[in-house]
């Protein structure tokens, strides 16, 4: 019903930047939150960033004056800038929406893009 597909992952050197990008499609009636989650091994997936409507943003302390989301509600396309990248960033990097399709108001998850900061 709903597909998140994301993409902008990558190999970057410490001090570097990437851009993440995550589209959704599908038979979508609203969306409401859209944000990113990663997990790096051996570790629980955690909240980087999310944004609402309206614009109101969260982030993870370890993230913030480094990481901007935002988001294109006219392509139901959400990005994340990721500036002065630390190799502790390094994970696999998780789309996230709430969304309401046929079926009602779930979560939906993207395949998860790596990103590697080399030191």
């Amino acid at each position: 019903q709903v597909q998140l597909v994301e993409s902008g992952g990558g190999l970057v050197q410490a001090g570097g930047s990437l851009r993440l990008s995550c589209a959704a499609s599908g038979r979508i009636f609203s969306i409401n939150a859209m944000g990113w989650y990663r997990q790096a091994p051996g570790k629980q997936r955690e909240l980087v960033a999310a944004i609402i409507p309206g614009g109101s943003t969260n982030y993870a302390d370890s993230v913030k004056g480094r990481f901007t989301i935002s988001r294109d509600y006219t392509k139901n396309t959400v990005y994340l800038q990721m500036n002065s990248l630390k190799p502790e960033d390094t994970a696999v990097y998780y789309c996230n929406a709430e969304a309401e399709a046929r079926g009602g108001w779930r979560d939906y998850w993207g395949q998860g893009t790596q990103v590697t900061v080399s030191s």
